[in-house]
C-alpha cells in the first residue's frame, strides 16, 4: 500500500510538471513569435470572405457603392486550442463625395491573438480618386494613412523565475518590460479596374514597414495584395431569381508568407454561396443573403493543414448596410462584384 501511494504521489506529480511544461512551451513560442524575435516579424490577420471586408483587402474599394456604406466583421479562428485566443473585429464606413471626385473611407480594426493577450488596434482614413478611363471602363487610385497601436498583457506571462520546484508557478518574476505598447504611423495604397462584369485590383499595404518590437526592433513587412473575378450570368439575368456565377483568385504575400485563394460565388436571388481553396492550409464554405441595401454573411475554415481539424477551424462573420442617397451626377458604372 505504501508502494502504491508513493507511485501515485510521483504519477500525479510528473503529471503536473507536464502540463506545467506544456504551458511554458506555449508561451514561450508566443512570445518568442511576437515579442523577442528580431528575425520573425508580424503578419496581418487574415479574413476569409475578403469582399465583406473591402477596405481591408484594397482601400480602392471605398465608395465604389457611392452610396453611404457600414460594414461590420467577425472572425474567431481556432477556438480549438485552449487557453487561446486568436479573435479579429473590424468596422468600416464609406462614401463616394462628388466635390472631390472620390469616395472616401474609415475603418477600424481590433485584433486579439495568443494566451499573452497580444493586441493590435487601428484607425485608418482613405481617400480613392475614380477615374472613368471609358464609357465601360473605371479605375481607381487610393492612399491610406493609418495609426495603430501593438500591446501586450505582460501579466498573462511566465517566466522561469517563477516556478517552484515542487508548487508551480508561485514566484513574482523580476523581468521587466521595455515597453507595453507601442504606436506608430502606417501607409497604404491600391488600385482596383472594374468593367460590367470583370474586376480586379492590386494593394501594397505597409509601405513605410513601421516598426512594431516591444523589445528589438521588428518592422511590419509589406504586403502585397492582388485580385481579380468576373460574374457570369447563366440565363435570363433579369429575371429577381437570376442565377450568376463568379470565379475568383486572390494572392497575397508577406514576407515570406504567400497565401493563394482560388474560388467561386454562387448566386441565385437573395442566396449566395461560395467555396474557396487556401493552399494547403484551409477550404473555406460560405453562405450568405445579398439584399439591395443590405447583406449578411457566415463561412467556416475546414483546416485541412497538419493542425487537423482539432483546432475546430475558423468562424467568421460579416454584415453590411448600403443606405440610399440621391445621386443626378452619377457618371460612373457600378462595380458588379462578390461582396463576400
Amino acid at each position: 500500500m505504501k508502494n502504491n501511494k508513493i507511485w501515485s504521489e510521483l504519477l500525479l506529480l510528473s503529471s503536473k510538471r507536464f502540463i506545467m511544461l506544456k504551458r511554458i512551451i506555449v508561451v514561450f513560442a508566443v512570445v518568442f513569435v511576437f515579442v523577442c524575435s528580431n528575425k520573425i516579424v508580424a503578419q496581418d490577420p487574415i479574413f476569409s470572405q475578403f469582399y465583406g471586408n473591402p477596405l481591408y483587402l484594397n482601400p480602392a474599394l471605398a465608395g465604389v457603392e457611392h452610396c453611404p456604406r457600414v460594414v461590420l466583421n467577425y472572425r474567431n479562428q481556432w477556438p480549438g486550442i485552449d487557453g487561446t485566443v486568436y479573435a479579429t473585429y473590424s468596422a468600416s464606413y464609406d462614401q463616394y463625395i462628388h466635390k472631390i471626385a472620390g469616395g472616401i473611407g474609415l475603418s477600424a480594426l481590433h485584433d486579439v491573438a495568443g494566451p499573452a493577450s497580444l493586441t493590435t488596434n487601428n484607425i485608418s482614413g482613405i481617400y480613392n480618386y475614380q477615374l472613368k478611363v471609358t464609357r465601360t471602363f473605371n479605375l481607381n487610385f487610393a492612399l491610406q494613412g493609418t495609426w495603430f497601436q501593438k500591446s501586450i498583457d505582460w501579466n498573462k506571462l511566465t517566466f522561469g523565475d517563477m516556478i517552484d520546484r515542487r508548487k508551480g508557478f508561485v514566484y513574482n518574476t523580476l523581468e521587466t518590460p521595455k515597453y507595453n505598447q507601442i504606436n506608430g504611423w502606417d501607409f497604404s495604397t491600391g488600385v482596383f479596374g472594374y468593367t460590367k462584369n470583370v474586376y480586379g485590383g492590386v494593394a501594397v499595404n505597409h509601405l513605410t514597414q513601421p516598426n512594431e518590437g516591444l523589445l528589438t526592433t521588428s518592422k511590419l513587412p509589406v504586403k502585397f495584395t492582388a485580385h481579380f473575378g468576373a460574374v457570369i450570368p447563366v440565363g435570363d439575368h433579369k429575371k429577381s431569381d437570376a442565377v450568376t456565377i463568379s470565379p475568383n483568385i486572390l494572392f497575397q504575400k508577406q514576407q515570406n508568407i504567400q497565401q493563394l485563394f482560388l474560388g467561386l460565388y454562387l448566386k441565385k436571388g437573395a442566396l449566395v454561396s461560395g467555396l474557396w481553396y487556401r493552399n494547403r492550409d484551409a477550404l473555406t464554405l460560405l453562405l450568405g443573403i445579398q439584399q439591395p441595401h443590405f447583406k449578411v454573411g457566415y463561412s467556416y475554415d475546414v483546416t485541412i493543414s497538419k493542425l487537423t481539424n482539432a483546432t475546430y477551424g475558423a468562424h467568421e462573420i460579416s454584415f453590411a448596410l448600403l443606405f440610399s442617397c440621391k445621386d443626378p451626377k452619377r457618371k460612373y458604372n457600378p462595380v458588379n462584384c462578390p461582396s463576400f
